[in-house]
């Protein structure tokens, strides 16, 4: 049986080994660059190819990894025209830019067109907007509000008032502490309008519009933004489009470009399996859900070595949200405070302090959480649910712990030395002070205030250091 036991455990760890392998290759593959989309048009045709990509939504690093590799490819494939069909509320700076930094670099122009009707271009939209080589937009659509969201949460902290009632010194501080907040504001925007500046000064747009957008916030509709100069066309479809773009010569970077779409072969860009994979990673509450259950697998794992499973899905899971974080904006503080609530609640549940660590641990925990998204922007920020189901779960197992320790704590020793109190036990000899007498296969002195005979039951009274008091026991003498 024991060599059977063995096997069957060696076996559970070799098949945990290979499936942490493959999951692994599977993580490495992901990270790889994908393969350049094959081009459905017939290697000898020589018509135009538009390539049209819808992006619906906020802008995170999903959609900008879509959009960087879907331009590469068209690029690849000699295409025309890419045209991208927007409509978002904003998104992440570096997603924003890593999408501006791909159309600067295409050698294929790139028209941002703002539909269906009812679509905005709002915040990063915007920039997109102004770094596109032709921007279009249709009817009942706005862009603008491109001021640029805090970063790293708001004005910090309010001073507590002196012992002394000196309000002068808070008031210095409080000044003090406006004045930081307003400078690293003033800065963020100051870059925000020379970076929009930058683009439309290179596309030839209304550059001074273009710093009100930053620095109030405006807004501009399609028909407002044509006469201004902020957009090149007013289409209301994608059709008309391409119509008023066939035979328009454009020039950049000292290369010139006659589109001539006039039967131009569209090809509808699809999202594939990596956005999908990446969409569902990076939305902020699974990657926070992947990193609690890749922590806890791994404590489980390593409190209950060998058993196989939590350490496997553990290792997963924290993978994959750390792969996930690392392109979030994330607070290092927050996660080492998540991190510590994560130890202190182990440690609760290894060593109970009867809710001291735990309790402890459960606040780090939510206060972790809300601060682990280091942004504004209601798109990237862990659902406040999520954390008040996962606060209130973890303190119930905090309770668990404790209620745990309570009754272990109440109950009768199960372990040492006090158990042998009210055991039977057989003298060893005959004696009638003290004698040796044998209690759980163990050889103790003993004394009793009556004789003893060799053989004899008898009962265990009390303890003290190494001499047990005894009594005779009503039962029947032993042989």
């Amino acid at each position: 049986m024991g060599r059977e036991y063995q096997s069957t455990s060696h076996h559970g760890h070799r098949l945990a080994a290979r499936v942490l392998l493959c999951i692994l290759l599977a993580l490495l593959f992901l990270l790889a660059p994908a393969s350049p989309a094959q081009d459905t048009s017939s290697p000898a045709s020589s018509r135009a190819s538009v390539w049209v990509m819808t992006l619906d939504g906020p802008i995170g690093p999903a959609l900008s990894d879509w959009f960087v590799r879907s331009l590469e490819e068209a690029n690849e494939a000699s295409a025309t025209l890419f045209v991208l069909q927007l409509n978002t509320p904003g998104g992440l700076d570096s997603a924003m830019r890593d999408m501006i930094r791909a159309i600067l670099d295409s050698r294929v122009p790139v028209a941002t067109y703002v539909s269906p009707s009812g679509s905005r271009a709002a915040s990063a939209g915007t920039y997109i907007l102004y770094a596109s080589h032709i921007a279009a937009m249709a009817p009942a659509t706005n862009l603008g509000a491109a001021t640029p969201v805090q970063i790293g949460g708001g004005g910090g902290l309010p001073s507590p008032s002196s012992p002394g009632g000196d309000e002068s010194e808070n008031e210095e501080s409080a000044t003090a502490n406006s004045d930081s907040v307003s400078a690293l504001h003033r800065k963020q925007v100051n870059d925000a309008v020379a970076y929009i500046r930058g683009l439309a000064e290179l596309r030839g747009r209304n550059a001074d519009w273009a710093e009100k957008a930053v620095r109030e916030a405006v807004s501009l509709s399609s028909s407002d933004a044509l006469e201004q100069g902020v957009i090149d066309l007013k289409t209301a479809d994608l059709d008309e489009l391409l119509a008023q773009l066939d035979g328009l010569e454009l020039s950049w970077d000292g290369q010139s470009v006659s589109l001539d779409l006039a039967n131009a072969q569209l090809h509808q860009v699809e999202r594939d399996w990596r956005t999908d994979f990446l969409a569902i990673i990076t939305d902020p509450s699974i990657a926070y859900l992947l990193l609690l259950v890749g922590i806890y697998g791994l404590v489980l794992e390593f409190s209950n070595p060998g058993m196989g499973v939590p350490g496997v899905l553990g290792a997963i899971c924290l993978l994959l949200a750390l792969y996930a974080l690392q392109m979030l904006p994330v607070s290092y503080v927050g996660l080492g405070l998540i991190l510590l609530g994560a130890v202190l609640v182990a440690m609760e549940a290894i060593s109970p302090s009867f809710g001291v660590l735990g309790i402890g641990g459960v606040i780090a925990f939510v206060i972790g959480s809300i601060m682990l998204m280091d942004t504004d922007l209601p798109a990237f920020r862990i659902a406040l649910p999520v954390i008040a189901a996962v606060g209130v779960g973890s303190l119930l197992l905090v309770g668990l712990f404790v209620r745990l320790a309570v009754k272990a704590h109440e109950g009768p020793p199960v372990t040492g030395a006090d158990t042998l109190v009210g055991q039977t036990a057989v003298a060893l000899d005959d004696f009638e002070d003290d004698g040796q007498v044998r209690v759980l296969g163990e050889i103790w002195h003993a004394r009793s205030q009556q004789p003893v005979r060799r053989g004899q039951l008898l009962q265990v009274t009390d303890r003290s250091d190494l001499m047990l008091d005894v009594k005779p026991d009503d039962k029947e003498e032993t042989s």
